[in-house]
Order: C-alpha cells, then structure tokens, then sequence
C-alpha cells in the first residue's frame, strides 16, 4: 500500500502482494480467475455449484477454492459453502527492474 493511499480517509480494498509475476500468475491462474469471477457477487454457493457454474471437476474446483481461500478472495462459510467477500476485484501490475 502506498502512503498516499494510507492516509486516504475512505477505505481503500485490501491488497495483496506477489513476489514475481511467476508467482502471481501460478496462484492465480486462468481458472482460478474464473472460480473467483463466478462467485463474485453471487453470495453463498455450495462447492459443487460453484464448479458446475465454471465447468470444472468438483475436486479440482475445491482444490482452486483452497488457494482463493488461502489467498483471502473466497471464505469457508459455517454451512460448508463458500462465499466472496467482493463485489469486484481491481488488479494493478507493477514492475520494476531488479
């Protein structure tokens, strides 16, 4: 977070941060984005529902839910569903020479 944005009186989303593009892209791939794009909005969603909407193997989609969860774009819900917190996701790449 840049010290603009932490003096900021508003709330400015939560940010998470990668080591390198391989590591960003290999936490969240292609699927993964699109786990993360259909629970978007949508509430409470069971696992199977949530891998028929992305058309993906219930094991594979919980496997994604895992690292999303780990990762603090989807929660665990006390029912066994799962659950996005945003309403929206905003990605910003920075890179800089090493």
């Amino acid at each position: 977070m840049t010290a603009q944005a932490a003096k900021a009186q508003t709330y400015q989303g939560e940010v998470l941060s990668f080591e390198s593009p391989g590591h960003f892209f290999g936490r969240l791939n292609e699927k993964r984005w699109a786990v993360v794009l259909a629970a978007l909005g949508t509430g409470e969603m069971p696992v199977r529902e949530l891998a028929r909407a992305v058309a993906r193997d219930a094991k594979r989609a919980r496997e994604d839910v895992e690292v999303l969860a780990e990762l603090r774009l989807l929660k665990h819900t006390d029912s066994g569903g799962v659950l996005c917190l945003y309403s929206s996701v905003h990605v910003d790449v920075y890179l800089e020479p090493v």
